[in-house]
């Protein structure tokens, strides 16, 4: 894997370890990443994974597409970083659902556990983020545009 900090391979190889396997003879795979567009938003969602506040994610579907040609699956690992690449968490997908914006729920606001966890708040924040990344990939944010919800687990920090 190119371009990762080394913490993150060496979060992988310790999180391998404690079950019982390792980096050459494992068949797990991850994915590594930060939250947001910004350092102050990428640290700050990281260190609410860390707390247990954020417990899901929601990307677009056009964007994950775009940016990496497939999108995330139950089972997936991720290593979570900050903004630096500092590894900070390893988490797994346990639950994904991709719906319009428009139908993005309160329950699915207040576990991803940003601002005061409500639907409203979740919008507001959601919708500029959106229309920045679908203007980034020459889309027009609509608010059918299908948004991919995903629960996680830490399963390692």
């Amino acid at each position: 894997m190119k371009d990762v900090h080394e913490s993150v391979m060496k979060m992988w190889r310790l999180f391998l370890s404690s079950i019982g396997e390792n980096v050459e003879s494992t068949e797990k795979a991850f994915s590594s990443w930060h939250f947001e567009i910004t350092k102050e938003g990428a640290d700050n969602l990281a260190n609410l994974v860390l707390t247990g506040k954020k417990r899901a994610t929601a990307a677009s579907l056009w964007v994950e597409t775009y940016d990496h040609g497939v999108i995330p699956k139950v089972g997936d690992f991720s290593i979570i970083t900050d903004w630096a690449g500092q590894a900070k968490c390893i988490i797994q997908t346990t639950k994904i659902d991709i719906v319009p914006y428009d139908e993005v729920t309160e329950a699915f606001a207040v576990i991803e556990g940003e601002g005061d966890g409500s639907l409203e708040y979740w919008q507001k924040v959601h919708l500029e983020y959106y229309k920045k990344e679908c203007r980034r990939i020459g889309k027009k944010f609509t608010s059918k545009m299908p948004v991919i919800c995903e629960v996680f687990e830490v399963v390692y920090k």
